[in-house]
């Protein structure tokens, strides 16, 4: 009897009502996972493409032929003079700027002082450098924009400067100084390359200190300690410490390493050594999980053949466990290279003109020279800021890229 009224709940009406809601249930599950997954690839797109839209253009620079009758100016400089270390100073000193100005005001009227700058100046001088026999006669050179007249020949700009560029010879060519140059107020000469290496020593200095301690910490709390009260109380500690805000860290670091230790400002040294306190709790987390995946059996086969603990640990346990450690690495390192607060209040913030030699010296990192360009009047800027973020981004898939070949090549399986 019992069994027949079983098969009959099985096959009655509200037992078929009852698994249908259930499939219906499975099928919004499926569709809200998708909806999910393609909502965060189209706000991955959209930052992607409106970076690189507003972008590109920063890697790109607009010339302007100008024709220079040497002999005729006022430029006195022996050609001889040129091939010396001070080419560049003696080319200044005779008033090459001046030079510039009075030719563009004559080929292009009234303004057209206006559309040559600072790096117009230094590229001519770095061409006259190059091939002294321009002095001796009348040339016709490319030269780049100022930054007003960049932003005039690229998008809307002032229409005085459109007006003069629409009587000139302009072309586009690849802004080679973006890339080579270090922080300047004239948007017409800005580069990353001292915010980039500034980032880079950053870094280096984060991962010197965060990985070994980090791993060391997670092996000893997993492999070593003893389960008590003071072994709980310090892992709920780096737990909470993995949450802190990064700006607590960035006073941390002020209060530590620069009012106490008396360390240099703005050095590469004191902001890895204030990121990897903050990346330090990321790789124990990320480290003990790891370790924890390793199966028992690996322990006790080695302990079984006469290893000793330290022998399990660091010859079987520590090279299973690092691919999973090289993932929270990867995590730690990617938030610390993109970290702004901290490295503002160590005084990162500062205008540094060339990049750092060594990681004692004041440097800038990447997201702070993003953070400073972001705030600037200049419409030069602007272009420049989103193609500072493409670098930050290629930057950030490279390093990423190189941690997961790492976790491939030593990753193993059972």
């Amino acid at each position: 009897m019992n069994s027949l009224s079983s098969a009959s709940r099985w096959t009655d009406g509200s037992m078929r009502k009852r698994v249908a809601k259930r499939y219906a249930a499975e099928r919004r599950f499926r569709l809200f996972g998708l909806a999910a997954i393609a909502l965060s690839v189209a706000f991955l797109a959209f930052l992607l493409v409106n970076m690189t839209w507003k972008g590109a253009s920063g890697f790109t620079r607009a010339e302007v032929k100008i024709a220079l009758d040497f002999p005729r100016s006022d430029l006195i400089v022996d050609p001889a003079a040129l091939r010396g270390g001070d080419a560049e100073r003696t080319l200044a000193d005779a008033g090459l700027e001046n030079v510039l100005d009075q030719a563009a005001v004559a080929q292009f009227g009234e303004g057209g002082a206006d559309l040559f700058g600072g790096a117009s100046a230094r590229e001519l001088a770095s061409q006259l450098i190059a091939e002294p026999d321009l002095l001796t006669r009348r040339a016709e050179l490319w030269l780049p924009l100022s930054s007003k007249g960049d932003v005039a020949a690229k998008t809307d700009g002032d229409p005085a400067l459109e007006q003069l560029l629409a009587k000139a010879e302009v072309r586009r060519s690849f802004n080679s100084s973006f890339l080579t140059s270090s922080d300047a107020t004239d948007a017409s000469v800005v580069g990353v390359w001292g915010a980039l290496k500034g980032s880079f020593l950053t870094i280096l200095v984060t991962m010197a200190l965060a990985f070994p301690i980090g791993v060391l910490a997670a092996l000893y709390l997993e492999e070593f300690a003893a389960r008590n009260r003071w072994t709980d109380m310090i892992e709920v500690s780096i737990n909470n410490l993995a949450a802190v805000p990064s700006i607590i860290f960035g006073l941390l670091g002020l209060a530590v390493f620069l009012n106490f230790m008396h360390l240099p400002r703005s050095a590469p040294l004191v902001g890895g050594l204030t990121l990897a306190l903050m990346t330090m709790p990321v790789i124990v987390i990320a480290g003990r999980n790891a370790i924890k995946s390793v199966p028992p059996s690996i322990r006790d086969a080695a302990l079984g053949v006469g290893a000793s603990k330290m022998q399990v640990v660091f010859h079987h346990v520590l090279p299973l466990a690092l691919p999973g450690i090289l993932t929270g690495t990867i995590i730690g390192m990617a938030r610390a290279l993109g970290e702004t607060a901290p490295l503002l209040m160590i005084g990162m913030r500062a205008f540094i003109a060339s990049p750092p030699q060594s990681i004692t010296e004041p440097a800038s990192v990447l997201p702070v020279q993003i953070f400073l360009w972001s705030d600037e009047v200049d419409r030069g800027f602007v272009e420049k800021t989103s193609a500072a973020i493409i670098v930050l981004l290629v930057f950030m898939l490279l390093m990423n890229g190189l941690a997961i070949y790492l976790r491939n090549k030593f990753e193993r399986r059972w």
